[in-house]
């Protein structure tokens, strides 16, 4: 049953590949159900993977083999809070290495276009100081990162 509020995603014929490799990454994901066209459709013959449903980190999501009209932008971003830097490397390295590609400040791109942004709790914490000074420094930081150090971020922090 589709849960009352899903993301739905766009893809180019490549759902069912993106959905399980969510499912493979990240925690408290799977693929839930796979959809094939009743019928005919314009950029898909009957019986081809329509839709597929699934969870990323308990987020309900279908996939939606659309075409190649609409693309996946920053606009629209998963955000993974991670606990520790072996955590962080473990999602960010998982999609880069998969055809993916790095961006700024935690953020990356998986290959389908879909933008993630891999952010350690320390950087929140950081960022979020009370002491002013602190918070300006760990942002500074940041801003100079691709993949997020936390090593590094707790050391700006520190001054």
């Amino acid at each position: 049953m589709v849960s009352k509020n899903t993301v739905c995603l766009w893809y180019d014929g490549t759902a069912l590949e993106a959905a399980k490799f969510y499912a493979e990454t990240f925690p408290d994901s799977a693929v839930t159900a796979v959809h094939h066209a009743p019928g005919d459709y314009p950029d898909g013959k009957q019986g081809d993977v329509l839709t597929v449903e699934f969870t990323v980190m308990g987020i309900p999501c279908l996939g939606l083999n659309g075409g190649s009209a609409f693309k996946h932008n920053e606009a629209f971003s998963f955000q993974v809070a991670t606990d520790d830097q072996a955590e962080t490397d473990r999602l960010w390295n998982a999609i880069v290495q998969n055809g993916g590609k790095e961006s700024a400040c935690g953020w990356c791109k998986d290959k389908w276009g879909l933008s993630w942004q891999i952010t350690p709790r320390a950087l929140t914490a950081a960022i979020t100081d009370s002491d002013q000074a602190a918070a300006k420094r760990a942002f500074e930081a940041m801003m100079d990162m691709g993949k997020i150090d936390i090593a590094a971020i707790e050391t700006a922090r520190r001054g």
